[in-house]
């Protein structure tokens, strides 16, 4: 479940890279909260 998040907001995350729509900081954090999300599976 939280690997399918994960992947979910990092292409959100490159979306929001390509057309260069950022809703501030918000996509940076998608991007954080999603590899943080891939570490605790990994770790986990």
């Amino acid at each position: 479940m939280l690997y399918t998040i994960a992947v979910i907001l990092i292409i959100l995350w490159l979306l929001g890279m390509v057309t260069s729509f950022t809703l501030g900081g918000f996509i940076h954090i998608l991007l954080i909260v999603a590899v943080i999300s891939i570490l605790l599976r990994v770790i986990g």
